[in-house]
């Protein structure tokens, strides 16, 4: 495994080794995972972006969305363990 030096702040230095310690595991362990949770949160991130943007040119493209409400009232029943009627897709534009 390729070495890198990372120069931190007193602070986080001190942190991370609390944490380290509360967790049992050494500081070192800590940070790559702590790197590891950052990164793949960043990634997940971009991809929920990129899937809203997609979402958003294919409600513009084709003029249909649902109403809130009606979304709001099914996931309400659905959590609620009862029978609800899925919304339906409406057109928007005029």
């Amino acid at each position: 495994m390729p070495t890198t030096s990372l120069k931190l702040p007193e602070d986080v230095k001190q942190l991370a080794a609390s944490a380290a310690t509360q967790q049992g595991v050494t500081p070192h362990a800590f940070m790559v995972e702590a790197i590891r949770a950052a990164a793949l949160a960043a990634r997940q991130r971009a991809n929920f972006v990129s899937a809203a943007a997609a979402s958003r040119v294919e409600a513009m493209e084709s003029g249909k969305g649902y109403a809130a409400s009606e979304v709001h009232d099914y996931l309400s029943s659905r959590v609620q363990g009862k029978a609800a009627a899925k919304p339906k897709a409406k057109t928007w534009r005029a």
